[in-house]
């Protein structure tokens, strides 16, 4: 069964930080790139930050640079994303997503196109207060 665990939301007041975690089972993990993605009440779900662990490939959105950092542990199917200086626009539930890299390479897929991800974990949710 494939399965997508996201955890570690929480509350946490701006200027905080909180790590999430995707635990990854039933796929091959080495064959995928992991997004995390977050949607606001009322919003499109938008990319985040995006690893391709055997790529050695690593995005971040603009919005989230020098703030949010992605990594992996690879042993552990898992996949981290440390969020430092965290303000009230950052909340939202979170998201991780995974897609086959080799069929992204072959359609053209950015890394954030939600189109290309085959499957999804449960959200986590992460609300900063002022």
């Amino acid at each position: 069964e494939v399965q997508l665990q996201a955890s570690g939301g929480g509350l946490v007041q701006a200027g905080g930080s909180l790590r999430l975690s995707c635990k990854a089972s039933g796929f091959s993990f080495a064959d995928h790139g992991i997004g995390w993605f977050r949607q606001a009440p009322g919003m499109e779900r938008e990319g985040v930050s995006y690893i391709s662990p055997s790529e050695g490939i690593r995005y971040h959105a603009d919005s989230v640079k020098g703030r949010f950092t992605i990594s992996s542990d690879n042993a552990k199917k898992t996949v981290y994303l440390q969020m430092n200086s965290l303000k009230p626009e950052d909340t939202a539930v979170y998201y991780c997503g995974a897609r086959s890299v080799f069929v992204a390479d072959a359609m053209g897929h950015s890394p954030f196109e939600l189109s290309g991800y085959d499957y999804w974990g449960q959200g986590t949710l992460v609300t900063v207060s002022s």
